[in-house]
């Protein structure tokens, strides 16, 4: 079994820690928006290391849409290439826990779509696409 090497930001670990040590009871939203928020275990694309990452919960029936915003910034999220490289991820949704596979939504009806569900669960995903000049990737998690 890889090893889990936790985020190098502080929040980012203790929100991943708090959320699974009082399985989703504690820790289950973004910091000061109060909105839901799941777990993403995935591997990393470099190291193999076992790594976790809270993204904004985005459902589309029974799947996940995974945003790469990172807010905007010039490059994409260490995680985008990680999923990338290997597709099947963790997710926890509280105390749910489920073994995904992902794929990146090529389609632009598609993506168009989610994108939209996206922007409903989580306004500034839309102010974030106007900060930068890449195209922020949508990410389609289904139940393996």
């Amino acid at each position: 079994m890889p090893e889990y090497v936790p985020s190098p930001a502080e929040w980012v670990r203790n929100q991943v820690d708090l959320y699974e040590r009082t399985n989703g009871a504690e820790g289950t939203t973004l910091r000061e928006t109060g909105l839901p928020v799941i777990i993403v275990t995935n591997t990393g694309h470099q190291t193999g290391a076992v790594r976790k990452t809270p993204l904004m919960r985005v459902k589309d029936g029974d799947r996940y849409v995974l945003v790469g915003s990172q807010g905007g910034a010039p490059k994409h999220p260490a995680w985008v290439g990680n999923l990338r490289a290997n597709p099947v991820v963790e997710i926890r949704d509280v105390a749910d826990v489920r073994p995904m596979r992902v794929t990146e939504v090529e389609d632009a009806a598609e993506r168009a779509r989610l994108w939209a569900l996206a922007v409903a669960a989580f306004p500034p995903y839309a102010e974030y696409q106007t900060r930068t000049e890449r195209v922020i990737p949508v990410f389609l998690a289904e139940p393996a």
